[in-house]
């Protein structure tokens, strides 16, 4: 009788996709499909060093004592897997200390490497966190975060990476199925349908949803998803067991509301994403001044109904408080945030006149001063107003909201923008963003916009982990898909970036700077034409012959098309004599870095670090990697108080 044995370990499972079903079917060639996978498995793992330790039907389970020639052999597997007949293999590695003995082997680690294996799709090679961090400083073996997962029997969440190496495949985050703890901790609340004979009452339907959103976002343990997505399901009729797959929840909210004068009914319905079945439903006969009150419970119903299958904790304060006790003012800002909400220049510009309406009727009410800095925000960042003018008013705004009511997050997160963006102070801006997810951890705004934070300071994987996060909470959010692709190209994987830019499109095929992404991503991989081609679609839509034209003066300058690239650089030089207003000093530097003429790169960036333009915060970003090496740039730096950068790769 052997002894037990206890070793640290790089642990592989495999197994072939399908193989049950082949066997019922075809069962000679299921025979000869496993008779290929355990020789491939034999000659390549004793080819790196490792250890059959067992088979069992289609499966395999074996053993490295270097992470590194766990990872090279499981490539090597997956590749010749792929080649004909193909055998559709799945192959999750992990890192844990094993024990076995004549009988098998055990241990946490093995019980891990199994789950991971589960969740694996047919091409891919999904590893472990613990596997990621030996492998993490070899550029060779690029990686995709899939996030954080509960996996069953496993007490803590487990974060998991795809390998990005050219032929293995890499899975959508909702294609992931596997051995995952089916605890159902998420809801999306899909926006009330307004049944109100005037159609102007949607603002109050949508807002009594927005609200409801907000209360269960602040409770511990349950995933919510953030408005952007839900209501992307407005008018549309689709199933909620579609709606539920596509958000990845396992619980929806809908209802309607109808409003006569002083009285509103409220109905309101929570299904089961999985069989649609009616966990609860609801209906409320309440006078308006009533609002608040039926928002709070039925948010708490939510949570009594869901409690012991999410273990959520309850909360003893009120989840929904009366912000106000003027109707009147709280009705305007709903108004305010209906506009607020379009995301357009002229709907924001409409949204400002609003909430300041609203703070005409109540002075103390703080959320309209809230609305009012985010709208200031928005227009400062999309350079739509001169920076001394929107940001001021944007922090004068939010210290208000935040005076006098410092429990809102949205607030919190509106200084933090302006910390950011204008006065790039970077230890504030990070305070107020940790008081946002304080009073609102599940705010993917907060985690969005965070990650951007976190590429300007160069802490490109945490600023990877935040934008995952906000994704999960907001997946049809055409701006939170752009800025997880932005955050895969701040980590070099430009493939996945590729990817996920097309994703962002695909929500939004309007949204420019997806394009623009797009782009630069493609310029990266060296594929000029692609970019080329993406640059001139934006160039085409704007028409306008003096706009788009910096980034195409671009690529037709590391193209070495100088009579092109100049052509344009006249238009973008035209384009500034006749919008003053607008500041240009970016594409002039990007486009003289195009040209390799360092000199007037650096003079147009002094130019727009004198003017505190707000896209001097993306300095750090991977596509002026060119530039990181020259002594100014340090200088640049070390005058917006950024941390020193580590010269990227080429």
């Amino acid at each position: 009788m052997q002894e037990n044995i206890r070793q640290l370990a790089a642990i592989m499972f495999t197994d072939i996709a399908g193989y049950t079903a082949l066997m019922q079917s075809d069962e000679d060639q299921a025979k000869t499909l496993r008779k290929r996978h355990r020789s491939i498995l034999e000659n390549r793992i004793r080819g790196y060093h490792g250890l059959i330790l067992q088979y069992y039907g289609d499966g395999s389970l074996s053993v490295f004592g270097s992470a590194i020639e766990a990872v090279e052999c499981a490539v090597r597997i997956q590749l010749e897997m792929q080649q004909s007949p193909a055998i559709p293999l799945r192959i999750g590695l992990n890192i844990g200390d094993i024990v076995y003995d004549d009988d098998g082997i055990y241990g946490d680690g093995v019980n891990v490497a199994s789950r991971i294996e589960s969740m694996s799709v047919p091409g891919s090679v999904i590893i472990s966190e613990k596997v990621y961090d030996e492998i993490k400083n070899h550029p060779e073996y690029p990686v995709v975060s899939l996030g954080k997962h509960k996996l069953k029997n496993v007490t803590r969440p487990v974060e998991i990476f795809a390998l990005n190496y050219s032929g293995l495949v890499i899975p959508d985050r909702q294609e992931l199925s596997g051995k995952i703890s089916q605890e159902l901790k998420s809801i999306a609340v899909l926006p009330f349908v307004n049944m109100s004979s005037d159609r102007e009452n949607e603002y109050f339907s949508d807002g009594i949803s927005e609200e409801i959103i907000n209360a269960l976002s602040r409770l511990d343990g349950l995933q919510v998803t953030s408005r952007t997505s839900a209501f992307a399901f407005k008018g549309k009729n689709i199933d909620v067991r579609e709606i539920g797959a596509q958000l990845n929840v396992h619980n929806v909210l809908e209802g309607s509301v109808r409003r006569s004068g002083q009285k509103i009914r409220v109905t309101a319905q929570l299904i089961n994403a999985g069989d649609g079945y009616h966990l609860w439903s609801e209906v409320y006969n309440r006078d308006m001044e009533d609002i608040f009150e039926l928002q709070d419970e039925i948010s708490r119903k939510i949570t009594q109904t869901l409690r012991e299958k999410l273990s959520v904790r309850e909360r003893e304060e009120v989840l929904v408080a009366a912000p106000t006790q003027n109707i009147d003012a709280y009705n305007t800002y709903l108004k305010g945030k209906y506009y607020w909400n379009r995301w357009s220049p002229e709907d924001v510009g409409t949204a400002i006149k609003v909430f300041s309406q609203a703070i005409t009727m109540q002075p103390d009410f703080a959320l309209p001063y809230s609305g009012l800095a985010s709208c200031y925000c928005f227009l400062g960042a999309i350079n739509y107003l001169p920076p001394d003018e929107v940001y001021p008013k944007a922090r004068e705004n939010a210290l208000k909201a935040i005076e006098l009511d410092p429990s809102k997050a949205d607030s919190h997160i509106a200084l933090a923008m302006v910390h950011y963006f204008f006065d790039w102070d970077w230890d504030a801006a990070e305070a107020c963003f940790k008081k946002a997810f304080e009073l609102n951890p599940g705010s993917a705004e907060a985690h969005n916009y965070y990650s951007m934070f976190l590429t300007t300071l160069n802490r490109s994987k945490e600023a990877l982990q935040e934008a995952l996060a906000a994704h999960k909470l907001d997946p049809l959010a055409a701006p939170v898909n752009h800025n997880l692709a932005n955050a895969y190209a701040q980590n070099m994987q430009f493939e996945e970036a590729v990817k996920q830019y097309q994703r962002t499109l695909e929500l939004d095929a309007n949204f420019r700077t997806g394009l623009y992404g797009l782009g630069w991503a493609y310029l990266a991989l060296g594929k000029k034409t692609e970019a080329l081609d993406t640059f001139q679609t934006i160039y085409n839509r704007l028409g306008d012959e003096l706009k788009g034209t910096a980034n195409l003066a671009y690529v037709h300058a590391v193209s070495g098309e100088q009579e092109k690239a100049l052509e344009y650089l006249y238009k973008l030089q035209k384009r500034a004599e006749r919008d003053k207003a607008i500041s240009l000093d970016m594409d002039f530097a990007m486009v003289y870095e195009g040209f390799g003429d360092y000199d007037k790169v650096f003079y147009y960036l002094e130019k727009a670090l004198e003017k505190r333009l707000g896209s001097m915060v993306f300095i750090m970003n991977v596509h002026w990697r060119n530039i990181h090496k020259d002594k100014r740039f340090k200088k640049i730096l070390s005058q917006m108080g950024l941390p020193d950068i580590k010269v990227s790769k080429q």
